[in-house]
């Protein structure tokens, strides 16, 4: 077994013991360990390392519980030197995650949708380059599914920034309809009023209509569409649908089309202002937009 494990089963027969007054040596034969070997424990020096790693232990479960276990290894590395200026290596607290069970949730895939016939396609000019020199100079938008009570279903709209990864503005129906994507893109406009973006999407029927080109053109903005069946031409858009999915959605069971209005809604407001990712510079979207915006 494990020093860390063992060391964790050996810290809950002294807490079991002394708050509960359970017997030490039933405790131990509950969890396989010798006795001996616990009394061992009791009256042993800890060594510096060992010290070390008990402490980073625990604030690494700290930190995951924090985070509702959303976070693995890399994410929780991360935030143990933000917010308590331990600077540990990957392989460590991959170890110490590893040994005490810390595992991030796993992602599922996205569902299918049918294909509609299009009014108006663009060409992949996005290429997969995603890449963005500067703020507001590559938006891309899609359209999400998710499900609530019995089987009724919510619809999440929203565009994200290439550079900061932020999210720009969003959108939340009870129906996937030309409302739902042209709300998103107005409030989106509102908030930037000057970007002219390269706006980039799938070739949803929303996307492809006459009346999304007309506002595209009236934004001064150039239309880029992915291509068939190619999901991976949208691929950040993708990601953050598998974020909030895997982070928020499939965490919790939603009865009520508000209840997973108002989780979405501090889910995106969390993943903009605290969520921090390595792409930038380990800081919250909003935080690296911020540093931006003051550098101009």
């Amino acid at each position: 077994m494990s020093g860390v494990r063992q060391e964790s089963l050996y810290k809950a027969i002294k807490e079991l013991n002394e708050e509960k007054r359970y017997p030490i040596e039933r405790l131990c034969k509950i969890l396989s360990l010798n006795r001996s070997s616990y009394y061992k424990w009791l009256r042993r020096n800890k060594s510096g390392r060992e010290i070390e790693n008990e402490d980073i232990t625990h604030k690494l479960a700290y930190l995951y519980a924090m985070y509702n276990g959303i976070y693995g290894y890399r994410r929780l590395r991360d935030e143990l030197e933000e917010q308590f200026g331990i600077d540990c290596s990957e392989g460590r607290i991959y170890r110490l995650t590893s040994l005490v069970g810390l595992k991030s949730v796993i992602r599922r895939k996205r569902p299918k949708y049918q294909r509609s016939t299009p009014e108006i396609t663009a060409e992949n000019i996005l290429n997969r380059d995603f890449r963005a020199d500067k703020l507001n100079e590559k938006w891309l938008t899609d359209v999400t599914e998710l499900k609530y009570g019995n089987g009724q279903k919510l619809y999440l709209s929203a565009i994200l920034d290439l550079k900061d990864k932020s999210i720009v503005s969003f959108s939340i129906g009870s129906s996937n309809n030309n409302k739902l994507v042209f709300d998103t893109f107005d409030l989106a406009v509102e908030k930037y009023p000057d970007a002219k973006p390269l706006f980039h999407s799938d070739r949803g029927f929303q996307y492809t209509s006459k009346q999304f080109r007309h506002k595209l053109d009236e934004a001064g903005m150039l239309q880029s569409m992915s291509r068939v069946g190619r999901c991976i031409d949208n691929g950040p858009m993708e990601g953050f649908w598998g974020i909030i999915k895997c982070e928020m959605y499939y965490l919790n069971q939603f009865r009520t089309y508000h209840d997973l209005q108002d989780s979405i809604s501090k889910y995106i407001h969390f993943y903009n202002y605290e969520r921090r990712q390595r792409k930038l510079n380990i800081l919250p979207p909003m935080s690296y937009r911020s540093i931006l915006e003051n550098a101009a």
